[in-house]
């Protein structure tokens, strides 16, 4: 990956500054974050069962879970373009990096506090990428190596250290986080985004560290591409037939039926819900808990087959983007400005425009609306205008940090 560039200096100065300006486009990230758009967008507007609530839909099945956890794994990606790629920044360029995603996290919880006031009925998932960004700083100055041996230690340790807290803790508010949450209970609010809440971070960093391994490698290259669409299929399937082994053959779903506390929300029977999913964590009752693979329960074996199926679906975007890139470039325009139509997503729900939820009519018209205004914006305008705004704020911020005085008597070495 080449030589090491010293710490401080102006070099190192100047690569911060152009790496978190200028990233560049790659059309098959774009694709993929379009993709999770979508896939978010069909577990907010599609009902997860069908009408007689005996079974859960097909889209649900496929996107549930995974869609979000394919976000994550991208919001780690874009952490590694704008923190020197496959060159990790150091000294001066390290620290201004690290204020500029302050920055950014800043903007957007601030965006997903407001979106939390709407009562969408959507689960914001803002405000817990920014606790992501926050939780990330000590780690953005690691190599590719390093990131995925991490991702893989954090999937196992997190939840476990999660599970224990977790059993100390009342049981978790099940609401958006917004400025209300923010200013009547900060400390409630700070434990649903790091343990208790719909994605929990402090699990879920396992994400952003795969993506941001990803983002440290080439991701021009074919042969990356294609070894993230095998290593993510099998990880898939391995930790899905683990699931399975376990708790159909290992006596685990006996063990779980039978310490499902009252309080916790399930959808029907356990065995459907394991299949619907939960809300972002398992009850805290038996360590069989951690065996089961279900949409939104942060195990590890939800881990680690969501960053599977991120990966595989990553490396086939990949593919395709180096195949057709003018093409699929305008199709999917809408994944360089997810931040914005997320926004306008939320909105539209929580104002009830156009068909009734729960209709294939209303996805419909939000996923035409999204990919329509993502291409035309794109191509007439750029930047997204929430992309541009927390970009700005990102910029300002390194800026500044590039840019304070050295100290001109350090302290000696010890």
């Amino acid at each position: 990956m080449g030589a090491r560039l010293p710490s401080g200096g102006p070099y190192v100065g100047e690569r911060a500054e152009s790496s978190a300006r200028r990233p560049g486009r790659i059309t098959g990230v774009d694709i993929a974050r379009c993709l999770a758009l979508l896939g978010m967008m069909a577990t907010h507007i599609l009902y997860a069962t069908d009408p007689s609530g005996d079974r859960v839909t097909w889209h649900q099945q496929i996107a549930g879970g995974r869609s979000a956890a394919l976000f994550a794994v991208l919001a780690g990606v874009s952490v590694a373009l704008v923190t020197g790629r496959g060159q990790p920044l150091h000294g001066r360029g390290l620290s201004a990096a690290r204020a500029g995603l302050v920055a950014r996290a800043l903007a957007i919880g601030l965006v997903g506090l407001l979106l939390g006031e709407l009562g969408s009925g959507v689960a914001v998932i803002l405000t817990y990428y920014a606790m992501l960004f926050v939780l990330a700083l000590p780690f953005i100055g690691l190599g590719a190596r390093a990131l995925a041996a991490l991702a893989v230690g954090w999937a196992l340790l997190a939840p476990v250290l999660s599970h224990l807290v977790r059993a100390q803790l009342d049981p978790p508010l099940l609401v958006s986080p917004s400025v209300e949450l923010l200013v009547g209970e900060p400390v409630a609010l700070l434990t649903e985004l790091t343990l208790t809440g719909f994605y929990p971070a402090f699990s879920w960093l396992a994400y952003l560290f795969a993506g941001m391994a990803v983002g440290r490698c080439r991701l021009d290259s074919n042969r990356v591409a294609v070894r993230l669409t095998l290593l993510g299929g099998a990880l898939a399937l391995v930790t899905w037939s683990l699931a399975t082994l376990l708790l159909h053959r290992g006596g685990g779903l006996a063990v779980l039926e039978s310490s499902v506390p009252k309080s916790f929300p399930l959808e029907g029977s356990l065995e459907q819900g394991l299949v619907h999913g939960f809300y972002g964590t398992t009850p805290p009752t038996s360590w069989w808990w951690l065996t089961v693979w279900a949409p939104h329960s942060s195990t590890p074996i939800d881990l680690l087959h969501t960053i599977g199926t991120s990966l595989l679906v990553l490396g086939l975007s990949l593919l395709a983007g180096r195949l057709l890139p003018r093409l699929l470039g305008v199709l999917f325009a809408a994944g360089t400005m997810t931040l914005t139509l997320y926004t306008l997503h939320v909105w539209a729900l929580s104002a009830e425009l156009g068909p009734p939820r729960g209709t294939w009519a209303l996805y419909a018209a939000h996923v035409g609306a999204t990919l329509v205004l993502g291409a035309l914006w794109r191509w007439s305008v750029g930047r997204g205008p929430l992309e541009r705004a927390v970009a700005a704020a990102s910029r300002t911020a390194t800026d500044r940090a590039l840019h304070l005085p050295l100290d001109p008597h350090p302290p000696p070495p010890r």
